[in-house]
């Protein structure tokens, strides 16, 4: 039996979440994976893997998750809040539903995520949540306008409640990719902000893989519990803002 913690894992079925799930398996954790898209996290084919088909804005499917998760591997050590959406377009021409969902998923997502483990992890003291910023919450970025302000809003959220349970030996870290080659852009991007996000990675010499993202994650989590990776900012190295 693995001497190794559980570990959550949100937007599991693709990208970043999926590789950050291959990471934490290749090292020996049990993993809770979470996303909408079943089919593609059994795909993964992970030993000791829960999966459930749970979207991070049903609540209460995520506690139910959580808890069977528990039920067999113990409390949970690690979520991974990774679970996002990314719509480019022009403030002006955007349709106010986009910006709505963003809103929902990239902030309350995370928020659900962080109510269903905290309180726990601060009552025995002990526990990590990681929180998936980007760049984008760092600066803004043209026809990213809703979009940065999801995630300026998840690196106050983190850093604010990182600094409320720090006594009590739980780390909140924030993990901030910038341009990652995944599935956000097919989701709704315009498509002359998509065109121009894939214009400028081909000019810096391509965009990171997601599981560059991934091992960022795994080493801030396996650092010692007494050392909190509090920031990680992860670019390619020709990518200049």
């Amino acid at each position: 039996m693995s001497d190794k913690k559980l570990v959550v894992i949100t937007g599991a079925s693709s990208g970043i979440g999926a590789a950050t799930a291959k990471a934490f398996s290749d090292a020996g954790y049990p993993l809770l994976l979470l996303a909408r898209r079943l089919d593609r996290m059994q795909a993964l084919n992970l030993p000791n893997a829960i999966i459930k088909e749970v979207d991070v804005l049903d609540l209460d499917a995520m506690k139910a998750a959580i808890n069977e998760a528990q039920d067999s591997y113990g409390e949970v050590d690690c979520l991974v809040n990774n679970a996002g959406v990314m719509i480019n377009g022009k403030p002006q021409s955007q349709n106010p539903d986009d910006w709505q969902k963003m809103l929902d998923v990239n902030i309350r997502g995370v928020l659900n995520g962080i109510h269903l483990v905290l309180k726990n992890m601060v009552d025995r003291k002990g526990g990590t949540i990681i929180n998936m910023g980007s760049i984008a919450g760092i600066k803004t970025f043209a026809d990213h306008t809703v979009y940065c302000g999801t995630k300026f809003a998840v690196h106050a959220i983190t850093e604010n409640i990182r600094e409320e349970v720090a006594g009590h030996n739980v780390r909140l870290i924030t993990i901030a990719p910038g341009m990652v080659y995944t599935e956000l852009l097919d989701h709704g991007c315009e498509e002359e902000a998509r065109k121009g996000w894939m214009d400028y990675a081909e000019q810096i010499g391509g965009a990171l893989k997601p599981e560059s993202i991934a091992k960022s994650v795994l080493f801030s989590y396996e650092m010692p519990q007494e050392v909190c990776v509090r920031e990680m900012v992860v670019c390619p190295t020709g990518q200049e803002p």
